[in-house]
């Protein structure tokens, strides 16, 4: 499973993004302007980003926050796949998870 990792700029910027890289995600449950925001944070807690969550931010073929905040409790890692000027690609790493749930 694939997600848009947009904001990337905003935060710690594209050049710290390497295919490989492992990620954390959290789900952003104080965020004013989206219910299903989901946080993403480098393994030492740095902000990166944000899963993308509006079909004008998600890649095709990847998924929404909205769609994969089911599939986790609070937090989840993913693996960057690919990185591009403003965006990154990741897979969901559910079999390196404690907290993931199965639905």
């Amino acid at each position: 499973m694939f997600i848009t990792i947009n904001h990337i700029n905003d935060y710690a910027g594209v050049e710290m993004f390497r295919p490989g890289m492992n990620l954390i995600l959290k789900k952003d449950m104080s965020n004013p302007y989206d219910d299903e925001a989901i946080t993403v944070y480098s393994e030492r807690e740095c902000k990166y980003g944000y899963v993308a969550n509006s079909v004008s931010t998600v890649c095709r073929g990847t998924h929404s926050a909205g769609y994969i905040y089911q599939f986790f409790d609070e937090e989840t890692k993913c693996i960057i796949r690919f990185v591009a000027e403003d965006f990154a690609i990741a897979e969901l790493d559910f079999d390196n998870n404690s907290e993931s749930t199965t639905r």
